[in-house]
């Protein structure tokens, strides 16, 4: 099976894991507020399971998104990092409406069924999802080795999937029903994450650094969890850096699943 990598490029975006996962300058008593942003290039790949409902048929169509899906419709990333003293809160928002045709292809099953050996697919598939992420810090290690924050908070995802699809040639044991159709399957769900963030850094003049992030959380996901880590060299406004990240969704049942994301990335973090 050729499985096809989703790549979106922006920009002009902001990144909620390299804003969460680098280091702020140690503080441990109330102070000024300090703020980051980061603006980022990211190049993920995203794999989505997903089983859509045939009409006219107890039947399901099962698709793997990574098989079908190449382009990027729109996307819009936000994150935004907040902290005073040892306590703070960063929120991140991720929007994304993707999708691509596939043609001649046998890369789905209906009703648990594979196409015969003489028949073809054409389809259409388009995804498209919010995560957003909401989460208070608090500081338990503030020094020139390294920081690290506890994290507790949610993640709201919101999705939605649209498949068109006509098969030609021979059906076998495919209902007839099943031969052409269109199909939506969505979900959205909240769950409760707690984890870790922070930076390890190197050298005596701590320029360079490792940040690291990692979240786990459940609700009305089985389980949920996003990791990334990186290299990062600082200056007097921020740093520049590459990440590279993971995240990971596990439905309960339903239509949904799993979710994934994962890639490099490489941004620029602002700080005041």
């Amino acid at each position: 099976m050729n499985i096809a990598r989703v790549l979106f490029l922006s920009t002009a975006s902001l990144m909620p894991c390299l804003a969460a996962a680098q280091a702020s300058p140690a503080v441990s008593e109330a102070g000024p507020w300090q703020f980051s942003a980061t603006v980022y290039a990211y190049l993920p790949t995203i794999s989505a399971k997903v089983q859509f409902p045939v009409s006219g048929s107890s039947a399901e169509l099962a698709i793997d998104a990574n098989t079908i899906i190449e382009n990027l419709n729109m996307t819009f990333m936000g994150a935004f990092d907040a902290h005073n003293g040892r306590w703070g809160v960063f929120t991140d928002v991720v929007y994304m409406d993707i999708g691509d045709k596939a043609s001649s292809t046998r890369d789905f099953t209906i009703g648990d069924i594979g196409l015969p050996a003489s028949s073809t697919a054409s389809i259409r598939l388009d995804m498209e999802s919010l995560i957003w992420t909401l989460a208070g810090e608090y500081r338990v290690a503030a020094g020139p080795a390294f920081t690290m924050d506890l994290l507790g908070g949610m993640r709201y995802l919101d999705i939605k999937q649209i498949v068109d699809w006509e098969i030609t040639g021979d059906l076998g044991g495919i209902p007839a029903a099943g031969r052409s159709g269109n199909a939506e399957a969505s979900g959205n769900n909240w769950d409760a994450v707690v984890g870790v963030k922070g930076a390890f850094h190197l050298g005596q003049d701590g320029k360079w650094s490792v940040p690291v992030y990692l979240d786990v959380g459940t609700g009305d996901s089985d389980l949920t969890w996003q990791g990334a880590v990186g290299l990062t060299y600082a200056f007097q406004w921020g740093e520049l850096g590459a990440m590279w990240r993971y995240l990971d969704y596990q439905f309960k049942g339903g239509n949904l699943e799993d979710l994934t994301t994962n890639g490099p990335m490489i941004g620029a973090t602002f700080r005041w």
